[in-house]
């Protein structure tokens, strides 16, 4: 896959939406590690590892978001089969900055097709944002870390 830069709004950041490199894999279960212990707040701690990155993105299409100044500031999986956004992460420091956004951007036909997710009741912060995108709830249901809504995203008809 070859790098795409974003710009998701005029003066916003211009994110640099690209495959990971073997060298960026430890920063990105970093980013997984620390985002998922500060968001999921409700959740031990302890049962969140650093190598549950690798396990997770087994078999998913990965890409990450890259600031101008060089720094990983996120990524998002997809699992292709279901066209099932698995994972959207963006550490503290980068988020409302657009890389969310811009990760979005790279989704194949993207926002030409119907695609996707899974995001926990409690986080508040990430609902609020799938719907400013134009996902709605299509479902619940529960897991480990809580009860889920499952939100999807229909194309423009």
């Amino acid at each position: 896959m070859t790098d795409l830069s974003v710009q998701t709004q005029p003066q916003s950041v211009k994110w640099t939406i690209r495959s990971p490199r073997e060298s960026d894999l430890e920063t990105l279960a970093d980013i997984y590690l620390a985002v998922r212990r500060e968001t999921f707040a409700w959740v031990d701690p302890a049962s969140f590892r650093h190598d549950d990155f690798k396990a997770h993105t087994q078999g998913e299409h990965l890409w990450l978001a890259e600031a101008p100044n060089g720094e990983i500031a996120g990524f998002m999986t997809l699992w292709p089969p279901d066209d099932f956004i698995h994972m959207l992460y963006v550490s503290k420091s980068w988020q409302g900055q657009g890389a969310g956004a811009a990760l979005l951007a790279v989704l194949p036909d993207w926002p030409h097709n119907k695609y996707r997710l899974k995001c926990l009741v409690k986080n508040s912060r990430a609902k609020a944002f799938y719907c400013s995108k134009g996902f709605v709830v299509t479902g619940s249901g529960t897991s480990a870390e809580g009860d889920y809504e499952e939100m999807s995203f229909y194309p423009d008809a």
